[in-house]
C-alpha cells in the first residue's frame, strides 16, 4: 500500500501509456519544471496588490491611463505618458479611487494589507515547515495553491461586489498569505530531496528564476486587464494558480522514493541504496523493480526534525537573520516599485498606472541573473556566505545610484534597475535555495530524519517577518519622500551583509589556511566545513 500511495495520478497514467517509465534524469527534469510553475504562480498571485496601488490610492499627482487600443507589453508600447483627458470606461477606475483606500491615509492602508499579508505568510511558514516535513508535500503544496487562488480571487471579487469595507481586503490578504506560507517550504524540500549538493548553488540559482518569472508573469497578467476593472488584475493570477495546483497533484513526485528510486544520499555517496552526486544527470537509473530493486518509502512514513532543533543546526539562525533584511529589501521593491515609477517624473515624464508596472518586471529581469551568478559564483569559490554578503554590499551603491540618476531618462532607469535587481535578488535567491538546502541536509542530522522544509520555513519564515516590515515602513516613510524610503534599503542591505560576517571570516580563514589531502579529495564544500566549526564552537 505505501508503495503506491505516492505516484501521482498524473504519472501513473503516463506509466500506463507508454508502458514503461521514465529515467533518473527524466525525473529531475520533471521535478524542476513542476516546482517551477508551482512557485511562479504563486510569486504571481502576489504581484497584483503592487501594480493595483496607483489605482486604488488617490494620490493628488496621479492621472487617469491612456491605455485604449493598446496591448500590454511586451506585446506593446513599453511606455505611455499619462494623461488628464484620456477617455477610459467609467468602471475601470473611479477617478477618487477606491474606498477605504481613497482617504487622507491610503497609502498607509495599502501598506497595512501588505504587512497583514506578509505576517500571516512568515508566522505561517514556521507551522508550514513543519506540516511539509510530516505530511504528503504534494497534497500539501496542492491544498495551499488552491486556497491561495481562491482567496486571490476573492480580493478582486470585492471590486465587483463594490465591496468598500477595510476589514473585508484584509482578511482575504491575511488568509491568502496563510496558504501562500505553504509554498516554499515544500518546493525548496522536494528539490533538495531529488538532488544532491554537488553544483546545487547553479541549479537552484537557475531553477530560483521562478521567482522573478513569477513577478512578471503576475505584473503581465493583472496590467493586461487592468481596464476591464481591478479585480480583474486579481483573479486572473488567482485561477493561474489554481491551475497550477492542480497540475502539481497530477505529476510532482515529492521524494524519489515515491516513484521508485532511492533517496540521494550525499553524506554516503557509494551507499547501497543511495543515489551519487555524479550521477546527476544520469540517464542510466531507472525505477523499474527487476533491473533496479530498491527500497520504497512513502513520504509520509519519514521521521521530521522539530522546530526546536532545526534552530540548533550550525548556521541556521546566521542566515535566517541575514534573510531577514534582504527580504525586507527585496519585498519592498515587489510591493512598491511600481508605485514609486508611476508617482516619480522620468526623463520630465510621468507614466501610467499599466507602464509603470511593466516597467518594473525589468527589476526581475536583473533578479533572474542575479540569482545565477549567485549560485554560481558560491559553487566556484565554495562560500555561500561570502558570495551573500558581497551581494548585498554591492547592492547598497546600486541603490544609490538607480534613486540619484535613475530618473535622468528611461534608458538609464531600466540600466539602473536591472543592476539593481542583480545584487538585491542575488543573496535572497541563494539564501532561499542552496543554503536552505544545504542546512536541510546537514550532517548533523541522524538516521531518517527530515529538516529540509523545517529548516526552509526557519529562514524563509525570519525573511518574510523582515518583508513585511519592509513595505510597512514604506507606507509611512513614502510620505514623507522616497529618500528616506532608499535610506531604510540601503541600511537594511548594509545590516544584512553584516550579519554573515562571522561565516565570512570562518570561510576566508579556510581558504587562506593550508587545506589537508583528506579534505581537498573529499569535495566538502566549505559551508559544510565551517558550519561543522561552528556547531564544535
Amino acid at each position: 500500500m505505501s508503495r503506491m500511495r505516492g505516484i501521482p495520478p498524473g504519472i501513473l497514467l503516463i506509466r500506463k501509456i507508454r508502458g514503461k517509465d521514465w529515467s533518473l534524469k527524466t525525473y529531475r527534469y520533471i521535478i524542476l519544471f513542476v516546482t517551477f510553475i508551482a512557485y511562479t504562480a504563486y510569486h504571481a498571485s502576489r504581484k497584483p496588490s503592487s501594480i493595483v496601488k496607483s489605482v486604488l490610492d488617490p494620490h493628488p499627482n496621479k492621472f487617469n491611463d491612456s491605455m485604449n487600443g493598446h496591448l500590454p507589453w511586451p506585446l506593446g508600447d513599453l511606455f505611455i505618458k499619462s494623461g488628464i483627458n484620456d477617455t477610459l470606461k467609467v468602471d475601470s477606475y473611479e477617478n477618487d479611487g477606491w474606498v477605504p483606500f481613497n482617504g487622507k491615509y491610503g497609502t498607509s492602508k495599502l501598506g497595512e494589507i501588505d504587512v497583514a499579508f506578509l505576517a500571516v505568510y512568515s508566522l505561517g511558514m514556521y507551522v508550514a515547515g513543519h506540516l511539509g516535513d510530516t505530511l504528503d508535500l504534494r497534497l500539501f503544496l496542492t491544498t495551499g495553491m488552491i486556497g491561495s487562488g481562491i482567496f486571490v480571487a476573492l480580493f478582486g471579487m470585492g471590486y465587483f461586489w463594490d465591496v468598500h469595507r477595510f476589514w473585508y481586503f484584509l482578511s482575504m490578504q491575511m488568509l491568502a498569505g496563510l496558504f501562500q506560507a505553504t509554498g516554499w517550504p515544500s518546493v525548496v524540500a522536494v528539490i533538495g530531496n531529488w538532488f544532491g549538493k554537488r553544483r546545487r548553488g547553479l541549479i537552484m540559482g537557475i531553477w530560483n528564476a521562478h521567482t522573478s518569472v513569477g513577478n512578471i508573469s503576475g505584473s503581465l497578467l493583472a496590467a493586461s486587464v487592468l481596464d476591464y476593472g481591478w479585480g480583474w488584475s486579481f483573479i486572473l493570477p488567482g485561477g493561474f494558480i489554481v491551475v497550477a495546483g492542480i497540475f502539481v497533484y497530477l505529476f510532482l513526485a515529492a521524494y524519489p522514493e515515491d516513484v521508485g528510486f532511492p533517496y540521494p544520499s550525499d553524506s554516503s555517496p557509494n551507499a547501497r541504496g543511495s543515489i551519487r552526486d555524479d550521477s546527476l544527470w544520469d540517464e542510466g537509473c531507472t525505477s523499474n523493480d527487476e533491473e533496479a530493486p530498491v527500497p520504497r518509502i512513502s513520504s509520509v512514513n519519514r521521521k521530521g526534525v522539530g522546530f526546536i532543533g532545526a534552530c540548533f543546526i550550525p548556521g541556521v539562525i546566521p542566515f535566517a537573520l541575514c534573510l531577514f533584511f534582504s527580504k525586507l529589501v527585496a519585498y519592498t521593491f515587489l510591493f512598491w516599485l511600481p508605485f514609486y515609477l508611476s508617482q516619480t517624473e522620468i526623463g520630465g515624464e510621468r507614466m501610467s498606472v499599466k507602464s509603470a508596472g511593466n516597467l518594473s518586471t525589468l527589476f526581475d529581469v536583473g533578479g533572474i541573473f542575479g540569482g545565477i551568478l549567485a549560485g554560481f559564483i558560491s559553487d566556484k569559490l565554495k562560500a555561500r556566505a561570502t558570495t551573500a554578503a558581497s551581494f548585498m554590499y554591492a547592492a547598497i551603491p546600486s541603490m544609490l545610484l538607480y534613486r540619484s540618476y535613475g530618473n535622468i531618462s528611461k534608458t538609464m532607469n531600466i540600466i539602473l534597475m536591472i543592476i539593481v535587481g542583480l545584487f538585491v535578488n542575488g543573496p535572497y535567491a541563494l539564501i532561499t535555495t542552496a543554503v536552505s538546502a544545504d542546512l536541510g541536509t546537514h550532517s548533523s542530522l541522524k538516521g531518517d530524519s527530515r529538516a529540509l522544509a523545517t529548516v526552509t520555513a526557519i529562514i524563509d519564515g525570519t525573511g518574510s517577518i523582515g518583508a513585511a516590515l519592509g513595505p510597512l515602513l514604506t507606507g509611512f516613510l513614502s510620505t514623507k519622500g522616497w529618500d528616506a524610503v532608499f535610506a531604510m534599503l540601503m541600511i537594511g542591505a548594509c545590516i544584512a551583509g553584516l550579519l554573515l560576517s562571522r561565516l565570512v571570516c570562518t570561510e576566508l580563514t579556510e581558504r587562506t589556511s593550508l587545506i589537508s589531502p583528506r579534505r581537498r579529495n573529499s569535495g566538502e564544500a566549505p559551508l559544510s566545513q565551517s558550519l561543522l566549526r561552528e556547531g564544535r564552537r
